[in-house]
């Protein structure tokens, strides 16, 4: 189970840090072509997620790595958790704003990929603060 938290990590860390560092260089119009969602959030917010995305990122694999303040592994993916939550009800509520269909699938494609992604962090969350911590 070890191995499978590990690659569990590794994959939301660098799904997250592509996404934190697209986040932190991009502009807010260059991001609105692939993330509908930053229309109508400040571009210093959207920084700011990226900021999060990018620290948990690293908190997934650094502290395990380097033997130093293992605790922040779970507590990142804690993070996560919350961040994913915050996520699937954005994507939730812009499914109620839009018209066509297609942008209704992309919605409900953008949650169900979130929730994927919540559930992985919750998995290494509780295997790594329970059974199989550092």
């Amino acid at each position: 189970m070890n191995l499978v938290l590990w690659i569990m990590q590794i994959l939301l860390a660098v799904a997250f840090a592509g996404a934190g560092v697209t986040k932190l260089t991009q502009p807010k119009e260059k991001l609105r072509d692939r993330m509908a969602w930053v229309d109508p959030v400040p571009p210093t917010q959207v920084k700011a997620l990226g900021a999060v995305e990018l620290l948990a990122a690293i908190g997934l694999v650094l502290p395990p790595l380097t033997g130093i303040a293992t605790v922040l592994t779970p507590l990142a993916a804690v993070g996560l958790v919350i961040v994913m939550i915050g996520a699937i009800l954005v994507h939730l509520r812009d499914l109620k704003k839009r018209d066509t269909e297609a942008a209704r699938r992309v919605e409900i494609q953008g949650a169900i990929f979130c929730a994927v992604l919540l559930v992985l962090a919750a998995v290494v969350a509780w295997g790594r603060f329970g059974p199989y911590s550092f």
